[in-house]
């Protein structure tokens, strides 16, 4: 089974500028915990990542404004990816071998496609054991 079977499409994302309100905001309405950060909206160039964690450490705990505070300042650059053709066992051994819960989903210019989390390798994969292991190596 190859990625692009089981990611999610086109997903929500922001730019480097905008702000970590307009990230958690987004996060809410989606019902997300990440939010993908592109160079710009038009060719959706991956630069990096926040998630609801992520607001948790470095906004909240730090006592940062969410409002001034600019997502380039908080958000990870070191992004796991993959691509639509790859299979689905390369991806969770990503995930297992990172100990990450997302993986996105990019082309060969490294432009945003779509993202594969954990709640999609539950809900599409049809393989309850896979998924176990998954969770519990991520979480180790």
């Amino acid at each position: 089974m190859q990625c692009s079977e089981i990611m999610t499409r086109d997903p929500k994302c922001c730019v480097p500028t905008d702000s970590v309100m307009k990230a958690a905001q987004l996060m809410k309405s989606q019902d997300v915990g990440p939010i993908l950060i592109v160079a710009d909206k038009d060719g959706r160039k991956l630069t990096g990542i926040i998630t609801d964690r992520d607001l948790t450490i470095k906004i909240i705990a730090e006592a940062r404004d969410p409002i001034t505070t600019r997502l380039k300042e908080v958000m990870s650059d070191n992004v796991v990816t993959c691509k639509e053709s790859d299979e689905v066992d390369q991806v969770l051994k990503l995930m297992e071998d990172n100990q990450v819960r997302r993986i996105p989903v990019v082309d060969q210019d490294n432009h945003l496609l779509g993202i594969i989390a954990q709640a999609d390798v539950a809900t599409r994969l049809g393989n309850p054991g896979t998924t176990g292991r998954v969770v519990e190596q991520i979480s180790e």
